[in-house]
């Protein structure tokens, strides 16, 4: 391989591709450079200075991070003056740093703790200088603490270049210097669309998700309260982590039983309501593509943060947003509703909680009237997945002790087709599997459709429905969305007929698997690990098509009637308006 480059770490010969950063050469090397700024997610750029190492002889100190490897080099990572230099950056950041550890959300996960403690700083020689400002709790899905913030600017990278948002960035110089929404305004009154992205990139409690779990202890403890729950298909595959398990571990049946415990009435399964989805967003498409009565390309809907941005940004796509609502609100409109009228319940005494992957969805349950069509809030509370685990801990549940259990199947049993929306191109290949059986009156004899799989940023395809091309793209990561769209555009300032007919969109890299509200420390391993959980539990299912799903049969034949009937719009659907940026 001529592109690859001969150095030496800590007197460890090393190759490594030319680009390389010496940071990531000196891993190939298991050696191990402290960083703070740095993520893999994102492009490096050197804020903290953590990473300092010396080449050769040379008094200039280099940051790994940002370095690229040299034929020759002899990189030394560590040694008195190096070591020195690191501890008294660290010793700075924790002079402007509140010393709250207890009771700070990342206690335990922190990565500027875990380097103190590597450094084994107990005292800091400079004085304590904490800036005075106040938490910003403007929004129900994320809260602000600026007074933590170690500047290390992940959370601007993570808003403005992956995410393509910009509802973050940098005011004022110097030590004054501080990270807020863009204007100074609140982040409620920015144009944030609850991703939670930047609190997942966060390397400590400066940014984190809106606590709501005491609303749940209290509901369990109310004796006029049927409390349900449901859980998200990423939920299955990361609650683990918070017991120690590895990325991707399935935990379906340990977390039924969990959540049995903690004492809900009744556990249910959004992939239920992903299959609901899918019987209804199918039809959707096959009503536009092969009946012409709405515009192509169809987007899908079921990301609430994507949901927010197209409100905001790219209203010229209202009308080829999906009606369906997502299936958290589809699945808590049918338990306020169909579970209701089966069991005999008062609706008004169902809480519904929802256990999701994304920090957006505490934002969805009041988005618009559309998410109280049961004449009631549908679904009450919302907790990550990270919520979960500590919920869970409190409650003294080891899970991966836990016996496995079934969910409640009149909202829980779900297909192969249902777990796959956890992941990039999942919601797409469902769809894919229950139209091509709409069009044709069959079903596939594979239902894997491999072009939709994948970390590609935006991938495009074009399916065969025995003679009829359907043409489709998958983007994931907001900042891939925008080239997919502008595509569009084109064709329709040059008058051409749409490159798509069906697309899927997903706000977070990965899809809902690296969602805003998933344990901490994503990485693409991660993800990876995570996405072949998800495809696992569909490769295990006995039926991997939403249209075979025997419960959601029954719903129709005994509730909804067809898909896009009256009542299934009454319920199942939704409309979409023009959002202003800045709220103020």
């Amino acid at each position: 391989m001529d592109n690859m480059i001969s150095l030496e770490i800590n007197g460890i010969p090393v190759k490594a591709p030319a680009g390389m950063s010496i940071l990531n050469a000196a891993k190939q090397a298991n050696v191990k450079i402290p960083t703070l700024c740095y993520h893999p997610d994102l492009k490096a750029w050197a804020a903290c200075g953590i990473c300092v190492v010396r080449n050769g002889n040379s008094p200039k100190l280099l940051r790994a991070c940002c370095t690229e490897v040299a034929p020759g080099m002899k990189i030394i990572t560590h040694d008195p003056e190096i070591v020195k230099i690191r501890r008294s950056v660290l010793e700075l950041i924790l002079s402007t740093h509140p010393n709250d550890c207890l009771q700070c959300p990342r206690n335990g996960n922190c990565e500027l703790q875990k380097l103190a403690a590597d450094f084994g700083i107990r005292n800091n020689p400079f004085e304590m200088r904490i800036a005075d400002l106040s938490l910003d709790t403007s929004t129900p899905a994320l809260v602000i603490n600026p007074s933590k913030c170690v500047k290390c600017g992940r959370c601007v990278l993570v808003c403005q270049e992956m995410q393509g948002v910009w509802a973050l960035e940098f005011l004022q110089r110097g030590e004054e210097m501080r990270i807020a929404p863009a204007a100074d305004c609140t982040l409620a009154e920015s144009p944030c669309i609850k991703c939670g992205q930047c609190s997942a990139h966060c390397p400590v409690g400066a940014i984190y998700e809106k606590d709501d779990t005491a609303k749940v202890w209290d509901a369990l403890k109310d004796p006029d309260l049927h409390c349900v729950v449901q859980i998200a298909p990423a939920v299955r595959v990361a609650i683990g982590e918070a017991f120690d398990l590895p990325p991707g571990t399935l935990m379906t049946g340990e977390t039924y039983t969990a959540l049995r415990r903690l004492g809900f009435k009744a556990i249910f399964d959004t992939n239920f309501s992903a299959d609901v989805t899918i019987m209804e967003e199918a039809n959707e498409f096959v009503q536009r593509f092969v009946k012409g009565t709405g515009e192509l390309p169809l987007i899908t809907s079921c990301c609430p943060a994507w949901t927010d941005y197209m409100e905001k940004y790219s209203t010229d796509f209202i009308n080829n947003f999906s009606s369906c609502k997502s299936p958290q609100q589809m699945l808590s409109a049918l338990a306020k509703s169909y579970y209701a009228e089966k069991m005999g319940l008062d609706p008004s005494k169902i809480f519904m909680v929802s256990v999701m992957p994304c920090t957006a969805k505490k934002f969805e349950i009041s988005r618009s009237d559309n998410m109280s069509s049961t004449g009631q809030q549908d679904t009450d509370v919302v907790i990550t997945t990270r919520e979960l685990g500590y919920m869970l801990k409190v409650a003294g549940i080891d899970l991966p002790s836990l016996p496995k259990s079934d969910a409640d199947n009149i909202l829980g049993d779900y297909s192969g087709a249902g777990t796959i929306f956890g992941v990039t191109g999942g919601v797409m290949e469902a769809a894919l599997r229950t139209a091509y059986n709409i069009v044709t009156g069959e079903d596939l004899d594979d239902v894997k459709f491999e072009a939709v799989r994948g970390m590609q940023g935006v991938k495009e395809a074009t399916i065969d429905i025995k003679g009829t091309k359907v043409r489709i793209a998958v983007a994931h990561q907001m900042g891939n969305v925008e080239q997919m769209l502008e595509a569009i555009r084109e064709d329709r300032k040059a008058g051409r007929k749409p490159r798509y007919d069906f697309i899927e969109v997903m706000a977070c890299r990965g899809g809902c698997i690296s969602g805003g509200g998933q344990p901490l420390g994503v990485t693409d391993a991660v993800r990876a690990a995570r996405t072949k959980g998800i495809y696992s539990d569909d490769e295990r299912s006995v039926r991997r098509c939403s249209h075979h799903n025997p419960y959601v049969i029954k719903l129709y034949e005994d509730y909804l009637g067809a898909p896009l009937s009256e009542k299934a719009h009454e319920l199942l659907h939704n409309e979409y308006h023009k959002r202003k940026l800045y709220s103020k």
